[in-house]
């Protein structure tokens, strides 16, 4: 059948082959031209048959194996779970996308914190086909003005004194740059981090990353000290600091998030982010925090560091910055750390991309969105509704809940192992939900919905839950 679908559409899967030069290296450009011209006519249809859609959920199986991470075939629900025909994104509105086949899934995911807005909110997307239409990328020398009026407009609700932006397209780079001016203003190296703790997989962040499994593969990472302490655990950070004094090790800075996400929404006591601060300014290290995923009104507040009222020195931020439409990130900072970053040489980190014209604006109407509609009192509101549920299901459930944990929409559910989360996760996709285990703990699936998500949506997935639940704990 599946082979039959890929007939149907005209697909051959077949290997790329030798590369040579001359008339054999002509004909592979003409075989890429041609497979590029059918995918930018797919791109160009509203709709396709039902033959057309089975076809492309099998060459996008094949792409996936053959041309990208044949792992992640084997890790993604939306293959494993999904029957028959595996589950190929297509198009989506608010909480709501559906697949190629026009299956209906309640987006309990949201991209990772990236989809705040929803699916392909309209506001954005039309500031960003404005802006494509006029001048989709900047020159690189001539002014390009969306820059500095993103940059402005972060001035103007970042916490603090928080006046100087960069930008790039990923949250990795977001931290990286955090870690480099870091770096550059203090004239030292050392830094400390939290167990757990997630800030993305390129070599410096991946240094301050919490866990082995990403870390030991790879074997020697960022060159200076990194010292990782638990998590909430404002003694431990102190008494590293007062180590390091000691033994003559400079610690430039202290980088943590105001909620840990990855590690599945795990909230600090509410004396540590105040204690940070304070710690900080007595031994003269910085402190930044990782708003990729918290920040623009994920946890109930504009700001994850907004809970406890602490005004950090550097802020990373990525994710839902683009509204979902966009990849954007950025680093931002006071104007007496920046001056490191503008003088003797503006141009001690630039990035060809990062900041481009339809990423501003697509941050630009995101912002726009999020303050105007105050997106972050929908996450409270939603969260409070939400949080008390799921601890009746966990006291109802006790063999297969250990713990709920979170603040606004960013919400972890925590399960005594691995095979029964899973089982909540694959048992919730079958019904229409769609959430996924975190990254730093397989006994984590968060529930991190776009902040538009309705109660109506909302009563869907908790009874999809129950349900889910029922069959699990009559199976344990």
């Amino acid at each position: 059948m599946q082979k039959q679908a890929l007939v149907r559409f005209g697909i051959r899967k077949s290997p790329i082959g030798n590369k040579k030069k001359g008339k054999n290296m002509d004909k592979r450009y003409d075989g890429a031209i041609a497979f590029a011209q059918r995918w930018i006519d797919i791109i160009h249809k509203s709709k396709v048959t039902e033959d057309e859609a089975q076809a492309i959920i099998e060459e996008s199986k094949y792409n996936f194996a053959e041309h990208f991470n044949r792992g992640w075939l084997n890790y993604r629900k939306s293959v494993t779970e999904a029957g028959d025909w595996a589950s190929v994104e297509w198009t989506g509105s608010g909480a709501i996308f559906k697949d190629v086949l026009g299956r209906e899934y309640i987006d309990c995911l949201g991209g990772y914190g990236m989809m705040d807005l929803g699916w392909c909110n309209p506001e954005v997307i039309d500031n960003v086909k404005a802006q494509l239409i006029r001048s989709p990328m900047p020159s690189q020398e001539l002014i390009d003005p969306l820059r500095g009026v993103l940059a402005r407009l972060l001035a103007m609700i970042a916490p603090g004194d928080i006046k100087y932006s960069f930008f790039a397209a990923s949250g990795t780079e977001a931290i990286e740059g955090a870690i480099k001016l870091a770096k550059m203003y203090t004239h030292k190296d050392g830094f400390i981090a939290a167990l757990q703790a997630f800030h993305g997989k390129t070599m410096g962040s991946l240094s301050m990353l919490g866990k082995s499994d990403y870390r030991t593969p790879v074997g020697v990472l960022y060159g200076g000290p990194v010292f990782h302490v638990p998590f909430g655990d404002a003694d431990a950070v102190e008494k590293q600091l007062e180590i390091s004094q000691k033994v003559g090790i400079d610690i430039a800075a202290v980088l943590m998030e105001p909620i840990q996400g990855e590690a599945g929404a795990i909230v600090p006591p509410d004396n540590f982010w105040p204690r940070l601060r304070e710690m900080t300014k007595h031994y003269g290290v910085l402190l930044i925090a990782d708003e990729v995923q918290t920040g623009f009104g994920r946890t109930g507040k504009l700001w994850g560091v907004d809970h406890w009222g602490v005004e950090p020195d550097i802020i990373a931020l990525a994710k839902s910055l683009g509204g979902g439409i966009m990849p954007v990130s950025a680093f931002c900072s006071t104007e007496e750390i920046w001056q490191c970053m503008m003088y003797p040489n503006p141009f001690i980190h630039t990035t060809t991309t990062g900041g481009g014209a339809l990423a501003c604006s697509a941050a630009i109407a995101a912002i726009n969105v999020t303050l105007r509609d105050k997106l972050w009192e929908q996450a409270a509101a939603k969260g409070e509704y939400i949080i008390p549920k799921l601890q009746d299901l966990a006291n109802q459930y006790p063999q297969i809940y250990h713990s709920i944990t979170g603040k606004g929409l960013l919400i972890g559910q925590h399960f005594h192992n691995p095979d029964v989360g899973y089982k909540v996760a694959a048992g919730l996709f079958k019904r229409g939900v769609l959430v996924a285990g975190t990254l730093t703990s397989a006994q984590t699936i968060r529930i991190e919905p776009p902040l538009v998500i309705t109660y109506e949506q909302i009563d869907k997935v908790l009874n999809r839950l129950e349900d889910t639940l029922n069959e699990i704990g009559k199976a344990l």
